[in-house]
């Protein structure tokens, strides 16, 4: 495949209500299915979760020459997860003893198209040892399918657990995140708990593609089979605080009766909160979507009720050791999901500091 080609396609291109998100994510496997129907993965999964846990023991034997690592990122975002992530991935190699040298870039999601293009291809062209990525749009996925039929590099895709059927027998490196849908799931429970019976909602998505239907549509389908809620409305938005701002705005101007605004990312969010408090609507709930600094900030002002709280810096340890194991010739998981724990304005602020130090054990030094 040429260059010219490959670039142009980069650039043109739980609960009884939960049993029903593989129509919703049509093609993949859900988390803890791909789990029980593959034992041996779940065993090394376990593994890994409690290594990651674990104080880190450095790698065993001679690595005969640093490895490289190239990482493309949708960081530019006010939500912190992708900054903190990678620093925690480079503490954790560093206290495994590992020599590797690595390429980092930042990018804004659904955006810099051709900058993320460029980088990828670079990282594919030079043979980089591993890559890590992540995997949301068509364009992406067609990138996918050609590192995993056309190079050796090894793909680690990031923000995303729940492995692709049609791979079978050629799948990443690794899959690693925080699983969508058990995070939903907790946001689901949380305002099944508080909004009162006949409540409106509006759901306010990331940007269209998978992140969007895992956090979203999973969100609706579950909120579907109970008849005490009533989905007033939908946005997409650019991922952007901006346009979750304008989403918002849009959703409380249409219904007047809304009881929650139930928003995918940190800065969609945020934008809502700005939205919330220019039209005097206090009175209605608002999620975040995993727990960073912005968001404990927003909840801690009670401008955000809720939020599922990653445990951060999970994913960037649970990396580095994945690369320390296959160094070490041992077989490595397919798919590892991070910890999550609900956080709430009702929380007291010691609570809520004892998980900042669990979750940003790495990424706050």
């Amino acid at each position: 495949m040429s260059k010219k080609y490959l670039l142009s396609l980069l650039v043109f291109c739980s609960s009884a209500s939960f049993a029903h998100t593989t129509q919703i994510l049509n093609g993949y496997w859900q988390y803890d299915d791909y789990l029980n129907a593959h034992p041996k993965q779940k065993t090394l999964t376990e593994r890994l979760g409690e290594e990651v846990r674990e104080l880190p023991t450095p790698l065993i034997g001679k690595q005969e020459k640093p490895i490289t690592i190239s990482v493309v990122y949708p960081g530019q975002q006010v939500s912190d997860y992708w900054v903190r992530n990678i620093k925690a991935f480079e503490l954790r190699l560093d206290k495994l003893g590992i020599r590797y040298s690595i390429n980092q870039v930042f990018t804004r999601p659904n955006m810099d198209v051709r900058q993320q293009s460029l980088s990828l291809l670079d990282a594919v062209q030079n043979n980089t040892d591993y890559l890590i990525f992540t995997l949301d749009t068509t364009r992406h996925r067609k990138f996918v399918e050609h590192v995993l039929s056309a190079t050796e590099t090894k793909l680690i895709l990031q923000n995303i657990t729940t492995p692709v059927r049609a791979w079978e027998g050629r799948q990443p490196f690794m899959y690693v995140g925080f699983d969508h849908v058990i995070g939903t799931k907790l946001l689901y429970d949380y305002y099944k708990s508080v909004a009162p019976e006949g409540s409106k909602y509006s759901v306010l998505y990331f940007s269209e593609g998978y992140v969007s239907d895992a956090r979203g549509d999973t969100f609706i389908e579950a909120m579907s089979h109970d008849d005490r809620y009533q989905l007033s409305s939908s946005f997409y938005t650019k991922a952007t605080r901006q346009s979750g701002y304008e989403a918002a705005k849009s959703a409380l101007n249409k219904d007047d009766e809304l009881s929650f605004l139930y928003a995918c990312s940190t800065d969609v969010a945020l934008g809502a909160v700005d939205a919330i408090k220019e039209l005097g609507r206090e009175e209605v709930l608002l999620n975040g979507w995993g727990g960073g600094t912005a968001e404990l900030d927003a909840i801690k002002t009670g401008a955000i009720q809720v939020t599922a709280m990653r445990m951060n810096d999970d994913t960037g340890i649970a990396m580095a050791e994945a690369i320390k194991w296959d160094l070490e010739g041992k077989d490595v998981p397919q798919v590892y999901s991070g910890d999550f724990e609900l956080v709430t304005s009702e929380d007291s602020d010691s609570k809520i500091e004892q998980l900042k130090q669990r979750a940003f054990r790495y990424s706050d030094q």
